[in-house]
């Protein structure tokens, strides 16, 4: 008979000491990065929205007065003019969306002054922005937190070599959470994109921050999502196998845009007129007939989303259809000839934008063909804008937290899984890459 016992150790054996968790010490540091950044970002986030706002007022003035478009030419050029000289002092830390760049630093490759980073990001994000360029205000906002973050570590709280970038991610959850107000997507797209490791320092820490800056954007924006769409229903059964369609049309759009993406610096070398930081000249004035004729469409954009949602589905669906087509053949060229130029923006919102027109004339098309009732449409919306994203960034489970989190409803969380990963493994089969802000990084050439 075997007389042997296990062994069980008591509890006091096993749990740690209260205030023993190592990674405790950092929890205020991250909030106080996340205030920091929620703070600044919810100020470029207000601008922005004050500026495209009044893009709407401008526009139609000058269809009304148009002896007025010669000075807002001229404007126009003055402000491609002050662009470059604020970001020829620093080509690589303040061009594109800054995230690259971010992922150089973590592995070695680079290093960021951060406080000349941080306000000419600052100042040339909103001179590239406002006048609706369709580039998006989420990767400025990530670097802006990431050079918080780096200045905090740096100078406030002096943290050892081990710990020195823990800040700087920090940083980057807490921009990312107070661009959307979605502290955990900001944490997720953290750890999915940049740091690829799930760590309890890092992920506690950065939660944490995303978190305070999040709570700094309520008094800003109020606590409703930023993109909130009123979804009720759930997609009917009956909706489930076009979702397969769909994702494989969504798949093979995303791998596109990264070809177009990854093909941009290349084709603007063959526009040798002017020197590269003077290239936004090109997009910032090709915004301006977009402007005279509906200036909605213009920017990164909320608004236009909000726009796509509240089309009214009653009129005759063919010249619908048209409309939808022509919005994303024109914001798809607007956004790669803003990105490609030697400017400060980032590409999430357009790409969000993207799958929201693809989500509209998918829904167009089966609501008429009687596979989905008209209650859901916002449904394809959030869902397709998500499957985009998720395959043309290369970064899924991002994707899903941030629709989630931006649009205020989790009724549409299986098909948008199911669309996503159908969209994602498309464009994986065509050839795109997994991350395209690591391919980005490795497209650059960093200096010592």
């Amino acid at each position: 008979m075997n007389n042997s016992h296990t062994h069980y150790h008591r509890a006091t054996d096993v749990l740690a000491k209260p205030f023993s968790a190592p990674f405790l010490k950092y929890i205020w540091a991250g909030i106080a990065v996340g205030l920091a950044t929620g703070l600044v970002v919810s100020v470029f986030r207000w601008i922005i929205d004050q500026a495209l706002y009044l893009l709407t007022v401008v526009y139609p003035f000058l269809n009304h007065h148009p002896v007025w478009l010669i000075p807002y030419v001229l404007g126009t050029i003055l402000v491609s003019w002050l662009i470059g000289q604020l970001i020829k002092i620093d080509l690589t830390d303040l061009v594109g969306s800054g995230v690259p760049q971010i992922e150089a630093i973590l592995l070695g490759q680079h290093r960021m002054r951060w406080w000349t980073v941080l306000w000419r990001k600052f100042v040339s994000g909103l001179l590239t922005i406002c006048p609706g360029l369709f580039l998006g205000r989420e990767g400025p906002c990530i670097q802006i937190g990431a050079c918080i973050g780096q200045g905090m570590s740096e100078k406030v709280f002096r943290l050892s070599k081990e710990d020195e970038h823990l800040l700087l991610q920090c940083g980057v959850a807490a921009g990312l959470s107070a661009a959307f107000s979605a502290p955990l997507a900001g944490t997720v797209f953290l750890l999915e994109e940049i740091t690829h490791h799930f760590k309890n320092k890092v992920w506690v820490t950065a939660f944490i921050a995303a978190i305070a800056a999040d709570a700094v954007t309520f008094l800003f924006f109020g606590t409703k999502p930023c993109l909130y769409l009123p979804i009720k229903l759930e997609l009917p059964v009956r909706a489930y196998p076009w979702l397969i369609v769909l994702g494989l049309v969504l798949g093979g759009l995303a791998f596109l845009f990264q070809y177009f993406i990854f093909s941009l610096k290349y084709w603007y070398r063959k526009f040798p007129l002017l020197p590269n930081y003077y290239h936004s000249i090109l997009p910032l004035l090709l915004v301006i007939p977009v402007g005279l004729w509906n200036p909605h469409i213009l920017g990164g954009s909320h608004n236009f989303i909000m726009y796509v949602a509240d089309t009214s589905l009653h009129t005759d669906w063919a010249p619908l259809m048209e409309m939808m087509t022509f919005f994303f053949v024109l914001r798809f060229c607007g956004t790669m000839l803003a990105y490609g130029s030697t400017v400060p923006g980032g590409i999430f919102m357009p790409i969000f934008v993207l799958g929201s027109v693809l989500g509209a004339i998918a829904g167009i098309i089966m609501i008429h063909a009687g596979i989905i009732p008209a209650s859901c449409y916002l449904n394809i919306i959030a869902i397709s804008m998500a499957a985009y994203f998720g395959a043309a960034e290369g970064a899924p489970f991002s994707a899903i937290l941030l629709v989630t989190e931006m649009v205020g409803s989790i009724q549409q969380i299986f098909p948008m899984m199911m669309l996503t990963f159908i969209a994602y493994y498309v464009s994986m089969l065509l050839g795109a890459r997994p991350s395209i802000y690591n391919a980005l990084r490795q497209q650059m050439v960093f200096k010592s």
